[in-house]
């Protein structure tokens, strides 16, 4: 006897994916009340983005209600708890995407706005632009009435020696605790729709207005509904140079790929060209992945069949 048509025809849930940095996240290296304060963050970030796709909201609403609650968590590199500039200001990056229009908004060097995820999507909703940076995209924000605060409310004193420690070593960007801790968000909603969507602080003593991957779309975040939605982290100029999320999902779309398979194809080039980091993924059908080619990133999942995963360590599902 054949199935009924409903269950021949059932399109998987909704799906949810985030990430709050890549680098040396190693056992021996983390306190238990660092790891445990880490495992809760990415947590309240998961039941953030599962309240808004379990009530059959979209997936752009839910990648941002989860960034909007690793922005406030000082323990990523993200909003609050921003990596500090060589000057020793936080400029804040981010960028959403959805992937049933490729509709885009992003944002680079901001400093007042406290959800720059959020700000990246009204200039993706409310201006003709897809890119905004600096002291225009501080004045849109204020013009658009999006909750400002103090420079002061996103730094803090282990972001200020870390800093420091760069400084008085003389040592490169990515020479300082190697943990990008930008933090990113992917989802597929009830309608079979995904997004994506990145926010970060960059990296610890930039300089001369750097942008890195996170708010650049196709390098540190895509989405399209023909084939998936990406966020990455890491040593972003090479992400850029790979085209990292774009170059994932044309994986995916023309060569029909798996997420994993795509998503580990394009992470190997990277390392080949000597940068490191990761991506999560998500896509229409369902699926969900990581890859990452660091000894740990900090990660989470959540499916509407109940699946809940939070993991940091290589070793770990």
């Amino acid at each position: 006897m054949s199935a009924p048509v409903a269950a021949q025809t059932a399109k998987p849930g909704w799906t949810l994916v985030i990430h709050g940095g890549a680098g040396v996240i190693e056992r021996d290296r983390m306190t238990p009340e660092k790891e445990a304060a880490a495992r809760a963050g990415l947590n309240a970030a998961l039941d953030a983005g599962q309240a808004v796709l379990a009530k059959g909201g979209s997936a752009v609403d839910a990648v941002e209600a989860a960034i909007q609650v690793l922005e406030d968590d000082p323990q990523f590199n993200a909003g609050r708890g921003a990596v500090f500039t060589y000057e020793g200001t936080n400029e804040l990056d981010a960028a959403i995407m959805d992937g049933s229009t490729r509709a885009a908004g992003a944002v680079a060097g901001v400093t007042r706005t406290r959800h720059p995820v959020s700000l990246a999507r009204k200039v993706m909703t409310d201006s003709p632009h897809v890119m905004l940076a600096g002291k225009g995209a501080d004045v849109f924000s204020a013009e658009n009435g999006l909750e400002q605060a103090d420079p002061s409310w996103f730094a803090t004193p282990e972001r200020k020696r870390q800093l420091d420690e760069l400084k008085a070593k003389k040592v490169g960007w990515f020479d300082v605790d190697m943990k990008y801790g930008t933090v990113g968000a992917v989802a597929r909603d009830a309608a079979g729709h995904v997004a994506a969507a990145t926010s970060t602080g960059g990296v610890t003593g930039k300089r001369w207005g750097r942008v890195g991957d996170s708010p650049l779309i196709g390098a540190g975040t895509y989405a399209d509904d023909r084939a998936c939605a990406v966020s990455a982290t890491g040593a972003g100029e090479f992400f850029i140079r790979e085209g990292v999320a774009h170059e994932i999902c044309a994986r995916v779309r023309f060569k029909g790929e798996t997420l994993k398979a795509a998503g580990d194809t394009v992470m190997g080039e990277v390392k080949t060209m000597g940068g490191s980091g990761g991506v999560i993924l998500t896509g229409p059908s369902g699926e969900m992945a990581w890859s990452f080619n660091t000894p740990g990133m900090y990660r989470g999942r959540a499916s509407a069949e109940g699946e809940r995963v939070v993991a940091i360590y290589g070793d770990e599902k």
